[in-house]
């Protein structure tokens, strides 16, 4: 029931719509909905299953053992999460929680070691596309490094929302964090995040309204000759 939904889903890249059918039946999958704010992974929890959002979006924290929250991720629909877990059948590090009303199909990871490839060339290629798919988590978490190494918050801000810029190939966009969302990400106070944004709007650096920014460019004069 969902082989044309998913075909072209990164997990299913190069699939034809039975192997899809076959790879869904044999990775056991099915629908779970979760409520705003409901748990869907708890750090220290084992999981065989990866899962892909079909509606709503999900925000992965990292909360330790005094109650601070950094936030690690938000993840929207069609991209997915918990696939390196599942695969290696390690420790959860991270909560998965729902940002909305949310749907997820989970998949069986643990089964598809068990396919032989030979019978089931399909599930290589999966193989494959899970491998890219980490590779492409690991890159958005060192850039999230990237952009906490400032001691600055301005810095900070800076860097990140240069980055979405030139990930979104323009100057006004909208961000997928609320303001304690932003602030987690960046692992700034709320409120020091909120008067440095104001500061920064007031310098004509950036201008903002809820999570739509547009930033503003400096011309430089062309040297006369």
């Amino acid at each position: 029931m969902y082989e044309k939904s998913l075909i072209n889903y990164s997990l299913f890249k190069g699939l034809a719509e039975e192997q899809i059918a076959s790879a869904l039946s044999l990775l056991e999958a099915h629908e779970k909905h979760y409520k705003k704010k409901q748990p869907i992974l708890r750090s220290g929890s084992l999981t065989d299953w990866m899962g892909l959002i079909l509606e709503g979006s999900i925000t992965i924290e990292n909360n330790d053992a005094w109650g601070n929250t950094s936030l690690l991720n938000s993840l929207g629909k069609g991209e997915f999460f918990a696939e390196s877990y599942a695969y290696l059948n390690t420790p959860v590090l991270v909560d998965v929680i729902a940002n909305e009303s949310t749907t997820i199909l989970f998949l069986n990871l643990h089964k598809l070691q068990q396919l032989d490839a030979h019978k089931y060339p399909w599930a290589f290629k999966i193989t494959q596309n899970l491998l890219s798919i980490a590779t492409q988590k690991n890159l958005a978490l060192s850039q999230r490094s990237f952009h906490t190494a400032s001691k600055s918050i301005r810095a900070r801000v800076m860097s990140y929302l240069n980055h979405i810029s030139i990930q979104q190939q323009t100057n006004e966009f909208d961000i997928p964090f609320n303001r304690q969302q932003m602030a987690d990400y960046l692992n700034v106070e709320r409120t020091a995040l909120s008067k440095e944004l104001r500061k920064m709007e007031q310098d004509h650096l950036i201008s903002f309204h809820k999570n739509h920014f547009n930033l503003i460019f400096v011309k430089k004069d062309t040297p006369s000759s």
